[in-house]
Formats: structure tokens, C-alpha cells, sequence
């Protein structure tokens, strides 16, 4: 009845048999009833009793304390049961051992059922791992004769416990998130177990058949434990792989895979994993596997793109981005075949790169010699070994997804590869030419004349990590009329956007002091003047190649010692040195820099100054100095408008009379007539007032403010500005010149001056004129306006409304139906102001010319040999006196 959990009608067969014999199985049997009745007293006095029917016999006394101690367990008094058995374990025979110790593990695998029923995961575990190491029995074990004893009084199946305990407890450890330690159990499990034990334990595994729990009380194991650990350790790996946690997401994935029930998936997360960890080969390995087990899917290849493209592998990293879109373009699955829109294919990825290569290669020189081989390369050779280089391969296999084809990235592999090294040097004697290194190897030269320094300086640059350089020696067919047009315009903008610019100077000898640089030749070319404010990072080298100074900081123009030396050698500032950047602002000073320059053929002095300015000109050997720097000249004043470049003292060319014949010209600074005071001005605008009638004043102001800009057409200046008629020219003749005459000029409105020239004027006073007309002009500036200088008003930033949200705010006046006499005055009064201020200026000293009027009405501009000063007798008359034009000077 004890076996079937009657326990009211075993307490009745109990007591019936006690009444009619008293027996120590009568009184087992009423313990055990009473305690399944949970009457623990009872049960105790029940077994208290039972030891009368011992005889004292020790094996008998062990039996009926082991029956008391899982009576006990089953009435729930679980503590003082456990340390029965222990000390029975400990006291009792050692061929009993056995008997106790599968006991105690029967009473450890009942409390992991209970603590499995109660969710308690990893106490169920332990319970289990105590059952286990228990030592009781094995997979291979002998049954004891005590077990059929206990299964009579208690209905236990003590054969299949080894099996039960194991299992339960990969389940308590798989529930409780202990992946590493349920796979470990699994395997101790199939390692011991005997050939029938291991097919039911693999049939448990795959959910194929169940275990029963018999006489446990509690459901079967019926779960495909296998495969639950399949899905933990892959939903864990990923979890481990999305927080870069590559070393746990392998181990996750590798526990899954080593379970023989892995899909390509496991394997593809495993490889990402391993590229995660750079394990490129391994990773390969699991891509391979993906490939093998879903050929059909593109996943593989993506993987194994991934892990050649970080084996450095980018052939065959681009050949399985192919395949992968193939795999993409064949699929059925609407879904998997839009992912074909992530990616894009190699013939897009290479219009790409090549769209930005010659982007990067429009501010490049034609020409390139490459240091790694010496050869000259032509563009398209340049683009060729490029497209052959791990760079390229790299670049090309990383941007094939339309996620990384970002252009910057691009912009910068393909800057980095074409970085250029620019030579800034001074020709000396058998220069190697282009014909003389085409197809050659410089490296393997004769080191004859200028081959030893060109080759130096490829070696130099190589050695920096640089795969070009550039000489103008080599590089240009000067042979080729336009290739050395564009090459002469182009070089300011080659020098700007190199990676650096080597200096040599051959007369600064090894070990040189502070000083030698400003002394070199290098200091006085035309040529290397815009090299040098070109170049944004610039090193010096002395004669044997050493670091002028020793000076070895990646940039000698972050150099505050040698900057100052240039500054004192050049006269120029050295932020201005620095900062250069090209254009026609400040020309007056531009041109002032490069007087004292010198070049070997004389149209050089402008063509090197076409960068300068920001020019593109036709260069045209032969037309002389006068020509080209005429051209270049007459290019800054009609572009600019800036009429500074008319500021100079010197002989007049014969492009036209009122540029220069020679850059030396402009050495001296532009003219600064004296000014006014702030106070002084302030005073002299109020004396007007009275004097000067607003209609007058803002007449005379409109007039001005509405001049045209100078401008050149066919070599003949068409320049606005105000006339002063000249009413005398008498020679001085008691100044001594030996080849300059000196000249007293009367002009209507102005101070009588003096001027100095070769050219022999006209004499001629009012009582005795001349036909030919002379006149003393102020070219017109309008800068006097002092109106804003647009082109230094700062740019709308992201926190200022966009232009095409602005729209002007309405004033008082746009409110009003009518203005006011007190606005209308207020208006007029600041126009009168802003009219008065303009007549004082022009009341001031100006730097002035003289022109002579030629046959055709057109004039010419005498050349004089210091500043022609002038200024207006009357400032409040000086707007009766002005002529305004436009002269056309010859």
C-alpha cells in the first residue's frame, strides 16, 4: 500500500499486522505509513519501537535507520533525513557504503525535482551535481540487494537514476544560463555511459524519447536538449557579437557548433566573430563552410569577402563581392533581393574611384617620376600602377556596399596615394631634359651633372614615404607648345596642392649658419619666388643634402628662425610669407615682392607671376619683357579694378604708357600722400557746409560713384579719371641733371609742382600756347567712396537664416503713406555728408600723372622718375575745377 501512496489503508494493514504479531516489518510499516501521513511523532515512536525486533543485529539496525531516513524525507523533514544518511554513511560497514550512498543520491535528485518545480535552476543543479558525486553507482554498476527492499516499501526504481540525475541536471544547468557547464555534463554523460545508456541519451537529446522520472513524482524530461542548447548559445553568441565581445561570441558559437546540429547561420555569425578578432584564416574556414552548406545564398560570400578583404586578399575579396551579387541578382525571395540595392558593382565602384582620381590629379603636374622605380610616368601610366596597388585593391573591395562608398574616404586613399614631392631649385649647367630620362631608370644613371641631384631628391622623397616627385628640369616637354602652355600656368597650383616642396640650395654649404639662406642665389629667382609662397610645407636643403640648420620639423615654414631670416632677406612679412594665397588683392604689394626678382629669359619675370596673381595667360617666348608683363599687367587692372598697379616710378612701356617697362618699377613703395586727422577731417567736412551747396556736393558725389571700371582693349587703357588742365610747362634750367629735365607744371585748380623726366616737353605758358594738350589726372579710385568692401563681409553661417528665406525687413518709410519732411531732411543730410567727406578727400595730396595728348586725341602718360604729388588750391571750389572722364592712354 506504501508503494501505491494509500497511506490510510497501509496504516490499517500495519497496525492489523502488529495486533496479531509484532514485528520489526510491522512497525517499519507503520512508520512509513504514519510519515506518509505526515504524523512525523508517531512515526518516530513507530521506529523507536521497531528497534525491539533487531536482536541488536547491525545490518539490521542500518536497514531500519536508512527506511527511517527516506520515511523522514517523504514527511518533508528533508534536513534531518540528508544527515542521517551522512552519518550512517559515515558509521556504517564499508560493503553497505553503496547501499547509503544511492540513497543519498535518490534524496539529492528528489530536492533538484523540487527545485526544478520551483523555477530554483542552479540549486537544482547543485542538487543533481551532489547526487552525482555521490560516488553511489555508475552507468556500468552492480545492483545492491537493499535496492529490492526499497522498492517494495517505497515503490522506488533505483536502475535508471544514474541516468535521470545526469540529465536533470544538464537541463538545471541549460535553464539556469550555465551553457559551458550543460554541455560539459552532456558530454560526461555520453563519455561514461554504456552502449544501451548512450542510445537512450541520444535519443533524449534529439527529443526523440523522454526519460521517466519513476517514483520522482514530477514530469519526464522530454525537451531536444541539444537543440535548446543550440538556441541558447546562439542567441547568447549574438548577443556577445552585437557588444564586440568577439572572444565569447566564438566560444558561444564554436559550443553550438561542436552540438552537430549547427545551420550555415551559426557558421556565418562565427566567421564575422572571427574577423572581429582579425582570426582572418579562421574566418575564412567558417565562411567556406557557409558556402558549402547553402551554396545557393549569398550570405557566404559576404563573409568570406569580409575575411579576405582583412587577409589583405582583395583580388579574391572583389571576386567573392561578384559572386555574392550574382547570388543576390538570382534570388527568388522578393526580400533577399532587395538587398541587392545595398550594393554596388565593381564597374560603379571603379567609375567612382577614377572620378575621383582625376579630380585629384587635375592639381597635379602631367608628369611624374616614381620613386620606387625611377621611371617618368605619364598620367595615365600613374593612374595604371595606381590601379595595380594593394591601395587601389583595398579601396575598391572596401566600397563596394553603397553604405561605405563614401567619397571622402575615397578623396583621402586616393590623396594620400598621389601625395607629390615638388624640387624648388636653381638650373645649373646640363640639367637633365625630359628626352634624357624618358624610359630610363633614374636611379641607374650615370651620375653626371644634374642627374645626381635629381636623383637625390627621388631618393629623398622616397625614403619620406612619398610615391612622386616633380622636377621642372625632366618633367615637361618644353618641346611641346602646350604642354608647356599649361604647365607654366598650371605650376603655382601643382606647388600649392603638393605634399611637399624640397628645396635645394647648392651654395649653401654643409653646416651653414644662420644667415646663408638669405644670402643663396635660390633668394633672388623669379621662378622660385612663386614656388616658395606657393608651397604650404617646405623643407630646406643645403649643398650635401643635410637639413639647412639641422633643422629637421616636418615643415621649415613653421619655422619662427628661418622665417625672420627670409622676412629680412625679402623685406616681405613673414605671416604674409606664410599665409600667401593668390589672387589680385594687394597686387601693388605683389608686384613691389617681386622687383627685385630676376629670371634667365626675360618673359619669365611675368609668366612667373601668373600663379601669383591667379591668372591664366598664353605664354608666348619671344614677345619680350615689355610685351608679357604688359599683358600680365593690363590683365590685374581690367579683372580687379584696382588701379595700384598704375602706382610706379620709371620708364613707360611700350604695351602701353601707363604701365611700367620693367618689374623694378614698383621697388619703391606705393605712394602715401599725406592725410588729414581724424579731428582735422571732422573740421574740414564742417567748413563746407556753408560754403558748398548739397546740390552741387551730391551732383559731383553721383557722378563719381556712377564711373565705369578701368578696362584694356587692343593695348589701349580706357581709364576714368579727374583732369586738371595744364595750363604751363616751363623747364627749370637751373637744376643740374645729366640725363633727367626737370619740368615747372601749372595746372587749373592745383598747387604749381615740379616734375622730373627723360622726355623733352613742350614748353608753352597762356600767353604763349600750344596745340598738343597736356593734363595732370588722378586715375579715380573708389575707394573714396569708402562704400563696405563686399568681398570681406563675412559668410552666412548655419545659424543665419539662408538667403532664400531672407526677404528685407520694411522700414518706417515703407509703413508710411508718404515721407515726412523730417525723414526727407534726415536723408538729405547724410547724403550731404557722405558728399562732403568725398570732396575733402579729394581735397588731399594724390599721386597724379602727366598726360600728353596725341594726333589721334588719344594720350600718353610721361614717365617721370619719383611720384607726381598733387593737390587742389581750393577745397571748397575743388568741384568746379575737376574734369571728370574717361581718357583712352596709349
Amino acid at each position: 500500500m506504501a508503494r501505491k501512496y494509500d497511506w490510510d489503508r497501509a496504516l490499517e494493514d500495519a497496525i492489523r499486522s502488529i495486533t496479531i504479531q509484532p514485528s520489526l516489518i510491522g512497525y517499519i510499516s507503520k512508520g512509513i505509513a504514519l510519515c506518509g501521513k505526515g504524523h512525523v511523532r508517531d512515526a518516530r515512536t513507530a521506529f523507536n519501537l521497531a528497534f525491539i525486533f533487531t536482536n541488536e543485529d547491525t545490518k539490521t539496525i542500518y536497514f531500519l535507520l536508512l527506511v527511517k531516513s527516506i520515511a523522514m524525507f517523504n514527511a518533508d523533514q528533508h534536513e534531518e533525513a540528508m544527515m542521517l544518511v551522512q552519518q550512517l554513511a559515515a558509521l556504517c560497514p564499508n560493503n553497505d557504503t553503496l547501499a547509503c550512498r544511492a540513497v543519498e543520491a535518490y534524496l539529492y535528485v528528489r530536492l533538484g525535482i523540487e527545485a526544478l518545480k520551483g523555477a530554483r535552476h542552479n540549486e537544482a543543479a547543485d542538487h543533481f551535481t551532489a547526487a552525482i558525486n555521490s560516488s553511489a553507482f555508475s552507468a556500468k554498476s552492480d545492483s545492491h540487494s537493499i535496492y529490492e527492499d526499497l522498492a517494495v516499501l517505497f515503490g522506488w526504481d533505483l536502475e535508471p537514476l544514474w541516468q535521470i540525475a545526469h540529465q536533470a541536471r544538464c537541463h538545471a544547468l541549460l535553464r539556469a544560463g550555465r551553457l559551458g557547464e550543460a554541455l560539459e555534463s552532456y558530454r560526461y554523460l555520453m563519455d561514461m555511459s554504456n552502449e544501451t545508456t548512450k542510445a537512450s541519451c541520444l535519443d533524449w537529446s534529439t527529443g526523440k524519447s523522454s526519460v521517466s522520472s519513476t517514483g520522482f513524482n514530477s514530469p519526464t524530461f522530454d525537451s531536444a536538449f541539444k537543440q535548446e542548447c543550440s538556441v541558447l548559445g546562439f542567441s547568447n553568441g549574438n548577443v556577445a557579437l552585437a557588444a564586440s565581445d568577439y572572444d565569447r561570441a566564438i566560444d558561444l558559437y564554436s559550443v553550438v557548433i561542436s552540438l552537430n546540429v549547427a545551420s550555415d547561420t551559426v557558421f556565418a555569425h562565427r566567421s564575422i566573430a572571427k574577423s572581429g578578432k582579425m582570426l582572418w584564416e579562421d574566418a575564412l574556414l567558417d565562411a567556406q563552410k557557409v558556402i558549402e552548406l547553402n551554396p545557393s545564398s549569398h550570405v557566404g560570400y559576404e563573409v568570406k569577402h569580409a575575411a579576405l578583404h582583412g587577409a589583405q586578399r582583395y583580388d579574391e575579396a572583389i571576386d567573392a563581392v561578384e559572386m555574392m551579387i550574382s547570388r543576390l541578382d538570382s534570388a527568388t525571395d522578393m526580400q533577399i533581393k532587395k538587398l541587392r540595392e545595398q550594393y554596388v558593382s565593381p564597374s560603379d565602384a571603379e567609375g567612382a574611384i577614377r572620378q575621383v582620381i582625376d579630380v585629384q590629379l587635375d592639381t597635379a603636374p602631367l608628369r611624374l617620376l616614381n620613386t620606387a622605380t625611377g621611371l617618368l610616368c605619364d598620367r595615365e601610366a600613374q593612374i595604371s600602377i595606381f590601379k595595380t596597388s594593394i591601395e587601389y585593391k583595398a579601396l575598391l573591395s572596401s566600397i563596394m556596399k553603397h553604405a561605405n562608398l563614401r567619397m571622402e574616404r575615397i578623396t583621402e586613399v586616393v590623396a594620400m596615394y598621389f601625395r607629390c614631392v615638388m624640387l624648388s631649385h636653381r638650373w645649373e649647367r646640363k640639367e637633365p631634359l625630359l628626352q634624357d630620362i624618358q624610359d630610363k631608370v633614374v636611379y641607374k644613371m650615370n651620375l653626371l651633372g644634374g642627374i645626381i641631384k635629381l636623383r637625390t631628391f627621388c631618393e629623398i622623397a622616397r625614403d619620406a614615404g612619398y610615391r612622386w616627385a616633380w622636377s621642372d628640369t625632366c618633367c615637361i616637354d618644353k618641346s611641346n607648345n602646350v604642354e608647356l602652355q599649361e604647365s607654366l600656368n598650371s605650376m603655382f597650383v601643382w606647388y600649392r596642392h603638393s605634399a611637399l616642396t624640397i628645396v635645394y640650395l647648392p651654395d649653401v654649404l654643409p653646416s651653414s649658419k644662420s644667415g646663408a639662406l638669405a644670402k643663396s642665389e635660390w633668394n633672388r629667382r623669379g621662378w622660385t619666388f612663386q614656388e616658395f609662397l606657393a608651397s604650404k610645407v617646405l623643407l630646406f636643403y643645403q649643398n650635401d643634402w643635410s637639413l639647412y640648420l639641422d633643422d629637421h620639423s616636418p615643415n621649415h615654414k613653421e619655422s619662427v628662425t628661418i622665417m625672420k631670416e627670409l622676412e629680412d632677406a625679402t623685406g616681405i612679412d613673414a605671416q604674409a610669407l606664410v599665409s600667401f594665397r593668390p589672387g589680385m588683392r594687394g597686387a601693388r604689394e605683389k608686384l613691389q615682392w617681386a622687383s627685385k626678382r630676376i629670371t634667365t629669359l626675360q618673359e619669365d619675370i611675368a609668366y612667373s607671376l601668373f600663379g601669383i596673381f591667379g591668372v591664366h595667360l598664353p605664354v608666348i617666348y619671344g614677345e619680350k619683357k615689355q610685351n608679357a608683363l604688359g599683358r600680365l599687367l593690363q590683365e590685374i587692372v581690367a579683372r580687379s579694378g584696382d588701379i595700384s598697379a598704375l602706382d610706379w616710378v620709371g620708364q613707360s612701356s611700350e604695351f602701353n604708357s601707363c604701365l611700367p617697362a620693367d618689374i623694378t618699377s614698383y621697388a619703391a613703395p606705393p605712394c602715401a600722400p599725406p592725410s588729414l586727422s581724424e579731428n582735422d577731417f571732422q573740421t574740414a567736412v564742417s567748413s563746407l557746409r556753408d560754403s558748398v551747396a548739397a546740390g552741387l556736393a551730391l551732383k559731383l558725389y553721383t557722378r563719381l560713384e556712377n564711373m565705369n571700371a578701368p578696362r584694356f582693349a587692343n593695348c589701349r587703357l580706357h581709364l576714368p579719371c579727374i583732369a586738371f588742365r595744364v595750363a604751363e610747362i616751363r623747364r627749370k634750367r637751373g637744376i643740374a641733371q645729366e640725363t633727367l629735365l626737370t619740368y615747372g607744371i601749372r595746372a587749373d585748380g592745383l598747387h604749381n609742382l615740379l616734375i622730373t623726366t627723360k622726355d623733352t616737353l613742350t614748353q608753352f605758358t597762356s600767353a604763349k600756347p600750344t596745340p598738343q594738350t597736356f593734363l595732370l589726372v588722378r586715375p579715380w579710385d573708389r575707394c573714396l567712396l569708402e562704400l563696405p568692401d563686399f568681398a570681406e563681409q563675412p559668410a552666412f553661417t548655419d545659424d543665419v537664416t539662408s538667403l532664400g528665406d531672407w526677404s528685407e525687413p520694411e522700414s518706417l518709410l515703407d509703413q508710411l503713406p508718404g515721407i515726412s519732411p523730417a525723414v526727407q531732411e534726415l536723408a538729405d543730410s547724410e547724403s550731404h555728408s557722405r558728399a562732403l567727406q568725398l570732396i575733402v578727400r579729394l581735397g588731399q595730396p594724390f599721386s597724379a600723372f602727366l598726360l600728353a595728348q596725341q594726333r589721334g586725341g588719344e594720350y600718353k602718360r610721361v614717365a617721370t622718375d619719383h611720384d607726381i604729388i598733387a593737390q587742389v588750391r581750393d577745397m571748397a571750389s575743388a568741384h568746379s575745377v575737376m574734369d571728370i572722364r574717361t581718357l583712352e592712354i596709349l
